[in-house]
């Protein structure tokens, strides 16, 4: 049944109509039983995007009943323990946002679900060069628009049951476990960038939202935390009559130790928890909401064909969503038809298991076999792979693009996703998949000019020695997007897989890399990981990252102009700031911009083995050309799109500019 009522606002002049309605299904129809549509409005000052036109947002719910006796739904976690409706299904909802043409004959068909980063949406600005901090609904926000122009209807459903409201969320029940269950401990790990005396549980400058779990037992003598300085060690206890559990307004638990957590320095509290909630419907929330879009009729999303997108959390969210089997719905339908996670590494993360924590601070945690989507076996002879559960017709076009931060730093361990377990040989990835790294970037795209941020300033870019790395992404993604389309829709095959690999030593130990030595820097061939957490042991993987050139750049993937034709060095890693703590150890996703010297007297003067600008480039005439060779072949190769040459002749001019008049 549907109901609906119109409802009519006026902002800045300008008459909205705003449908306010619900669309209800029958329990034998499928997991979504109903979506209320709350808020409707026109975007971007209705803004017509190319023969698309306008487009419009949607907000609302949706809400879901999962049958725990499902095989689909065996898998999650706690799903039994989970109170159930008179129907015999657990019953939860989740927040809704659509953009979408105001003319859906206009679009392309596909939804394309963004896994929102931690309630965030951010793929129409990525792909779009939006303004960052625009509002979400201003013209600014959706820029050039080609998401909109190619036709997308993009969808964000909240799965992440840790997030405060108004964030994309989903309200998970509560577990409620069988009496006399034992409690295992769970873990939490902290760091802060400035001393304090107390702290939420996996506090971040990022503004991560912290752990949800409440302690069992505030005073509990078995709960235990520890310090060290590197992820290895040991540790030292601290004793636990110098730390206790805080109340705070908000009911989420924090920690006050009486010497103050001392920046830069790894904690780990191990305690019992209490009020699990059951994570892993977050999940099942974005299976079923992209199945119910794309094959039944009478919901008020509609779309013939369905992708995902996800960024870091998110990207590791779709790698474990592909393992464990939910790209394959209660019909044993395919679900998304491609899959696309970006910055993830070969980790997945926190997201079905008791006690949850799916922005965990635990830096190897998320590092768990199988780590490629052909079945391979582990170093124990166990046989896995993040595909094996589904047939051929099951499984979707995969992209993995990453960065060389998800080579060197953390438990993400990129290169395992295309090389054994072992490290010692290449593999042959899957026809459905392909892998790209995007050389001489960084996890997140720093701001340029580049800047160094004040230490502790609120930014998962804050805190680093060096310049933070600004170069950009979206050259090549937004090429990729055009490609990702063309095959799912068109059986057209992308370019070419570009990744470091073994056979041609553009893959090696991080101990052999041929990093230029340069005057008062870190060499990072100090940087230890990743690992694995197997248990309670922490067991070291191969820690496989790309070569580089003469100028520490990286070989084997794809060269974005700025890198293929540089003013600096530009890395996957950035020690930290003697001002945040432990110098000696690199700030988590953070890369580094090193600028060449200007003339070779000041090269010499530095000590500087890299060729100075004016020994590399006459000119900025020669400079541009050789940028502008360096767009020509990536468009030719299908890397690069050809409408994005001005805006990278732009940039080019401007990265001149800086790179010879600008202060470093």
């Amino acid at each position: 049944m549907a109901t609906g009522r119109l409802r009519r606002s006026v902002r800045g002049g300008v008459v909205w109509l705003t449908l306010a309605f619900g669309v209800h299904a029958s329990a034998a129809s499928g997991e979504v039983t109903a979506v209320r549509i709350t808020s409707r409005e026109v975007v971007a000052g209705g803004q017509s995007f190319g023969s698309v036109g306008t487009y419009e947002r949607l907000v609302g719910e949706i809400a879901f009943a999962l049958d725990p006796a499902n095989p689909h739904n065996r898998g999650i976690v706690d799903l039994r323990y989970a109170p159930r409706a008179a129907d015999g299904r657990v019953h939860f909802t989740s927040s809704l946002i659509v953009f979408r043409p105001v003319d859906a004959s206009k679009g392309n068909g596909v939804l394309f679900f963004e896994v929102a980063n931690r309630g965030n949406m951010a793929m129409i600005r990525r792909f779009n060069r939006g303004r960052p901090g625009s509002n979400d609904m201003a013209a600014e926000a959706f820029g050039d628009g080609l998401l909109m122009r190619d036709g997308y209807t993009i969808v964000g459903v909240g799965w992440e049951l840790d997030v405060p409201a108004p964030l994309l969320r989903v309200q998970a029940p509560l577990a409620t476990l069988p009496a006399g269950s034992a409690i295992a401990a769970m873990a939490a790990e902290i760091m802060v960038n400035a001393k304090v005396e107390e702290t939420f549980l996996i506090d971040d400058p990022a503004g991560r939202p912290p752990v949800i779990y409440p302690p069992f037992d505030p005073e509990s003598a078995t709960d235990v935390l520890t310090v060290r300085d590197r992820y290895f060690e040991t540790g030292t206890v601290v004793p636990r009559n110098r730390w206790h559990f805080v109340a705070h307004p908000s009911g989420l638990p924090r920690i006050r130790v009486d010497d103050g957590l001392e920046p830069g320095r790894y904690y780990r509290l191990a305690y019992r928890a209490s009020r699990p909630q059951v994570a892993g419907v977050g999940l099942a929330a974005i299976r079923d909401a992209a199945a119910a879009f794309r094959y039944r009729t009478d919901l008020p999303i509609h779309g013939t064909s369905a992708y995902a997108f996800g960024v870091s959390q998110t990207g590791r969210f779709l790698r474990t969503f592909l393992y464990e089997g939910f790209n394959a719905d209660e019909r044993e339908r395919r679900v998304f038809d491609a899959v696309w996670a970006h910055i993830a590494g070969a980790a997945r993360g926190s997201f079905n298991e008791r006690f949850a924590t799916p922005v965990t601070g635990d830096v190897f945690k998320p590092t768990a076999f199988p780590f490629t989507d052909a079945e391979e076996a582990d170093i124990d002879g166990t046989r896995g792979g993040l595909q094996a559960r589904y047939r051929p017709e099951q499984r979707p076009k995969v992209f993995y693009t990453n960065t060389p931060v998800e080579y060197w730093g953390g438990g993400r361990a990129a290169a395992l996703t295309h090389t054994s377990v072992d490290g010692t040989r290449d593999l042959i990835l899957p026809d459905n998949v392909r892998s790209y790294l995007l050389s001489g970037t960084m996890h997140g795209v720093g701001p340029f000019p580049p800047e160094r941020t004040a230490a502790g300033g609120g930014s998962v870019r804050s805190g680093g020695r060096e310049l933070n790395n600004p170069t950009p992404q979206d050259n090549v993604m937004r090429a990729l997007l055009r490609a990702l389309y063309r095959w799912t829709a068109e059986g057209v095959p992308p370019p070419a897989s570009r990744y470091p690999r073994l056979s041609d030593g553009t893959l090696v130990h991080s101990r052999d890399v041929r990093f230029p030595l340069i005057a008062s820097r870190p060499d990072p061939r100090t940087i230890t990981g990743p690992a694995r957490v197997v248990g309670d042991q922490v067991r070291p993987l191969p820690h496989l990252v790309p070569q580089v050139d003469e100028d520490g750049l990286d070989l084997g993937g794809i060269r974005d102009p700025e890198v293929a034709v540089p003013l600096a060095t530009t890395t996957g890693w950035n020690f930290r700031a003697d001002a945040v703590g432990n110098p000696g150890d690199i700030y988590q996703l953070l890369g580094s911009y090193i600028p060449f010297a200007k003339t070779a007297p000041a090269r010499t003067g530095s000590d500087d083995p890299r060729r100075s600008i004016d020994e590399r480039y006459p000119s900025e005439e020669k400079y541009l050309q050789r940028v502008q060779s360096a767009s020509d072949a990536l468009i030719r190769d299908g890397y690069m799109l050809r409408e994005d040459l001005a805006w990278v002749m732009a940039r080019a001019k401007a990265h001149w500019a800086f790179a010879v008049n600008g202060v470093h």
